[in-house]
């Protein structure tokens, strides 16, 4: 009995040591990313280079990718949104990023 107990006491301890430690280490993710992500087209195809859609989201928002056209399957009713998305919705820093089709 004394065993489960110990377990117990020992597994609640742990749990609340998970709980503080998730807010401690969380890593804040750009909305941008998520914004964009769901304006792509959704294929994961790679096409562009990166490993699918969400790859290539986080290429644009962090500057690594200046045209848009690089997604194969992209059309300009991809684009057009992505480019006035970002125009309009400056990140953590205060910068809007600029993309070309």
């Amino acid at each position: 009995m004394a065993a489960v107990i110990t377990l117990g006491v020992l597994g609640g301890l742990l749990g609340l040591g998970l709980v503080f430690a998730a807010d401690f280490l969380k890593v804040e993710v750009d909305e941008r990313i998520e914004k964009v992500l769901s304006l792509l087209p959704g294929y994961n195809c790679g096409a562009c280079g990166y490993p699918g859609c969400s790859g290539f989201a986080e290429g644009i928002v962090e500057g690594e990718v200046d045209k848009l056209s690089n997604c194969k399957p992209g059309k300009d009713e991809h684009y057009d949104p992505i480019i006035a998305y970002l125009g309009e919705k400056p990140g953590p820093d205060g910068k809007t990023i600029t993309v070309t089709k």
